[in-house]
């Protein structure tokens, strides 16, 4: 089956059976690798490029982000996400979390357990004893329904998914739609919406991988990392938070002017040993509810900068310290000790379980939403 749509001149939308692919030096995944049935649900292939020649490729298997080529500054197009040439790479990798949409509730929570209106609920424990990016049967591992579309005249792909009460211990039918828009000016647009028909918690993420040199087959510890935050959340052993919010001045933390990935990274310091690394939870300094500045990271061998906006409190920050060599992706490079790095927007991990943490309950009547945006140029 093949289907492209053309939403205007030099944007194109291909999905399910691939499509004419623009003469831009963009080597897009072929569509047909993508091509299978998970859990009775088809799984296709979706692709946007706007007219600079950006383009993202996503799967509805886990409404994840598969590929995302962006320019260099000698004129080129790398792709700087984690991925895999085809599905099965994604169904048998030993890390799931190569460009999903995580949750329910995204990053950690303590013994897989938390309270609504005095009733406790047992998640599914898959991290040591602690719940993570929503256990074993999470967004990431499910077949989303994707429609094509527009968000202000940009091509888009819209994700819905519908999970069910009880699915991986969460309380509630929690309705979830995810949308991918792609702007003229090299923008990767992520909204959120959700509704749900009982009370829950919900805390979704995008959990993408990125090298901005374009492969895993370099260190991400070139990177020059930006992170507008004076604070994060302290934690245990298990990287649960104990409630703490630490400074970040005169850590190795400090992200609040530009700082190497691998210029402090090895210092003698608690929360770097509990993480093997940067794997951390950073408040930030906004100055309201919408979409501000959260991050920016710049690789000089390629120029690459990649700057997230977001409305959320708060963005994990994540060195690939866990990266092992094990799973192998697109082009057979295998993803080694710290060849990526996440940047997750989100709440704060545990918050169900922590008063003084911004609530993450979604009750029937409200309507959860959020914006994060991932944008590119060349420095």
């Amino acid at each position: 089956m093949k289907k492209t749509v053309l939403l205007a001149a030099l944007f194109a939308f291909a999905a399910c059976g691939g499509g004419d692919k623009p003469a831009t030096g963009v080597n897009l995944l072929d569509s047909a690798d993508f091509q299978t049935i998970v859990d009775g649900k088809e799984v296709s292939l979706y692709t946007l490029q706007n007219e600079n020649g950006m383009a993202v490729q996503l799967s509805n298997y886990g409404a994840r982000i598969v590929a995302l080529w962006v320019p260099a500054k000698d004129g080129s197009f790398v792709d700087v996400s984690h991925g895999y040439d085809n599905i099965e790479g994604y169904l048998t990798a030993g890390d799931n979390n190569s460009g999903p949409v995580v949750g329910r509730y995204g990053n950690r929570i303590a013994n897989g357990r938390f309270y609504i209106d005095g009733k406790e609920y047992q998640l599914q424990t898959n991290e040591n004893h602690n719940h993570l990016h929503g256990g074993d049967t999470g967004f990431g591992f499910r077949v989303w329904n994707a429609a094509e579309t527009t968000v202000d005249g940009n091509p888009a792909v819209a994700m819905n998914y519908l999970s069910p009460d009880g699915e991986g211990g969460y309380p509630g039918n929690l309705d979830i739609t995810v949308t991918y828009s792609l702007t003229p000016d090299n923008r990767l647009v992520i909204d959120y919406k959700a509704e749900t028909d009982a009370p829950t918690v919900l805390n979704p993420t995008s959990h993408t991988y990125f090298n901005l040199h374009g492969t895993p087959a370099k260190s991400i510890l070139t990177h020059q990392v930006m992170i507008a935050a004076d604070g994060f959340t302290a934690t245990d052993e298990y990287l649960i938070p104990t409630g703490e919010i630490v400074p970040v001045e005169g850590t190795p933390l400090d992200f609040r002017t530009p700082v190497a990935v691998g210029d402090r990274i090895e210092e003698d310091y608690e929360a770097l040993d509990y993480g093997l690394g940067y794997d951390h939870n950073f408040l930030l300094n906004k100055s309201g509810a919408g979409v501000e500045l959260a991050a920016e990271v710049w690789e000089p061998a390629t120029g690459v900068v990649m700057t997230v906006y977001t409305d959320q409190p708060a963005i994990q920050f994540y060195s690939g310290n866990f990266m092992d060599g094990s799973d192998v992706g697109k082009g057979g490079i295998p993803f080694t000790y710290r060849t990526g790095i996440a940047l997750e927007a989100q709440n704060y991990p545990d918050a169900p379980n922590h008063d003084t943490f911004p609530s993450a309950e979604l009750r029937p009547g409200e309507v959860y939403t959020q914006t994060t945006i991932y944008a590119f140029g060349v420095r």
